[in-house]
């Protein structure tokens, strides 16, 4: 049965929610990429992070997803100028949603934002970029996963044609640009953060 998911930041400013919400409706998966990994050190919510450093993420259609409270606070971060956009509440650093640009509809949401995400969205259907997870690789998440990638296809081509790209709770319909405050990180702010991730992280100070 579908539901509304309630979602919030860890300090409750930033409130939302994603409607018909179910297992069937969104992908849910653990990424263990860097550049997730590198995101969630530089918020200072590491915290997230699984033991071998993966981020378990739920993916929404963008319209599904609704900011009802605190939208003056949510920022927007890219690693590199073509990196994912990653935003996040300023008041408590705590990440909302990671998503390419308007033209391929879909939100990554960390999961622990939402209440009770295992009843509502299931376990995790499997995990991707395993060569960078910390020691030993969650088994299946260092090869490609056809089954995994044939369904997250289908579902943003789904949302797609569907309308479900619009509204989009980060982006403007009508330029098509970010509608909140966004920052690039610098070499040298990238640099800084590798060691902290991948295979072999740097211990914490």
């Amino acid at each position: 049965m579908n539901r509304d998911a309630k979602l919030h930041c860890r300090c409750g400013e930033v409130q939302g929610h994603v409607k018909d919400a179910s297992p069937g409706t969104v992908n849910r998966i653990v990424c263990y990429c860097d550049d997730c990994q590198a995101f969630l050190h530089h918020l200072g919510r590491a915290d997230l992070l699984d033991a071998h450093g993966g981020t378990n993420i739920v993916q929404v259609a963008p319209a599904s997803l609704t900011f009802e409270r605190g939208t003056e606070r949510i920022a927007g971060l890219r690693l590199t100028p073509k990196g994912l956009y990653r935003w996040y509440a300023s008041c408590c650093k705590t990440p909302l949603g990671n998503t390419l640009s308007p033209a391929i509809p879909f939100v990554g949401v960390v999961a622990q934002a939402f209440e009770n995400p295992d009843a509502t969205f299931g376990a995790p259907i499997g995990a991707i970029l395993g060569k960078f997870a910390i020691g030993t690789p969650p088994a299946g998440s260092t090869k490609l996963n056809p089954r995994l990638l044939a369904r997250a296809l289908r579902m943003v081509i789904g949302w797609r044609l569907r309308g479900r790209a619009w509204p989009h709770p980060f982006f403007d319909r009508a330029t098509r640009a970010p509608s909140h405050p966004l920052t690039i990180l610098s070499r040298s702010e990238r640099e800084a953060l590798r060691p902290r991730c991948g295979p072999r992280p740097m211990p914490a100070a």
